[in-house]
């Protein structure tokens, strides 16, 4: 499975943006997929994550009410509406998606897409 995020960008305050991740390879075996963030000097942590038919979705309390994950199985790609943005959400964003294979968990992840925003 390859990921590969786009859509990150400088953007102002209470601002929005888009970020998108396409995946390839052998996507029909995906379950799980999300987004993880790593903050400037700051531990990568989960930003939200969806499960593969859509119908579950979870997501940190900080971006609760203004993030909202989406997944298009027909497209391969999961998306990530971030609206109200804030200058604590400027971080590094990743996608990763997870599978089952034999038994084994495996996990895949993006390169990464840089979220700044001002002030």
């Amino acid at each position: 499975v390859q990921l590969v995020e786009s859509g990150g960008g400088l953007v102002q305050a209470g601002g929005s943006l888009r970020l998108s991740c396409a995946a390839s390879g052998s996507t029909f075996s995906i379950n799980a997929m999300g987004w993880y963030r790593q903050p400037p000097g700051k531990e990568r942590e989960s930003a939200a994550t969806i499960t593969s038919g859509g119908g579950s979705t979870n997501y940190a309390d900080s971006v609760k009410g203004r993030f909202t994950i989406i997944r298009d199985n027909a497209k391969n790609t999961m998306y990530l509406q971030m609206n109200s943005l804030k200058p604590e959400d400027t971080a590094v964003y990743y996608c990763y998606a997870a599978r089952v294979v034999a038994g084994v968990h495996l996990q895949y992840w993006g390169q990464g897409t840089q979220v700044t925003v001002s002030s």
